[in-house]
């Protein structure tokens, strides 16, 4: 899967295309929490940032469409004290949003998940992909 990675980075802003596949969450995971060891941020920021950048890919590949190229595109950019995390994808019938999941439901959870660790998210759309970005605070 290596291979399928491009990588582009810029000062702060890391971007990934990776395949539209649930192991793309694995390899955005393992990235994004090595670039958060370079900039040497706490256990604790590293194990919310990677729950959530975990819970965005399994949403979009779960629930949306591959981009035109068959990938999908995952990106964060650190703030001054927060990091912006951004999944992209191609789109859905429908735009996600958090659902109230019942105690006995199996899934259903994951944007609950990212609306309790982030301090803000939200979803643009167009025509062809949606981005969903959500906001973690670390001051």
């Amino acid at each position: 899967m290596a291979d399928a990675v491009r990588r582009i980075e810029e000062d702060d802003l890391v971007a990934l295309e990776l395949p539209f596949a649930p192991e793309s969450a694995s390899v955005a995971r393992q990235r994004l929490v090595e670039w958060m060891r370079r900039l040497d941020t706490c256990d604790k920021h590293r194990d919310d940032a990677r729950l959530v950048v975990s819970e965005l890919v399994a949403n979009a590949v779960r629930h949306a469409h591959p981009l035109a190229d068959g990938t999908m595109q995952v990106a964060w950019v650190a703030g001054a004290t927060s990091l912006d995390i951004a999944v992209t994808d191609g789109g859905a019938l429908s735009t996600p949003e958090r659902r109230d999941a019942g105690v006995s439901d199996l899934a259903g959870r994951g944007l609950y998940i990212v609306e309790t660790l982030a301090s803000r998210w939200w979803v643009e759309s167009t025509r062809s992909r949606t981005t969903v970005h959500a906001v973690l605070e670390f001051a």
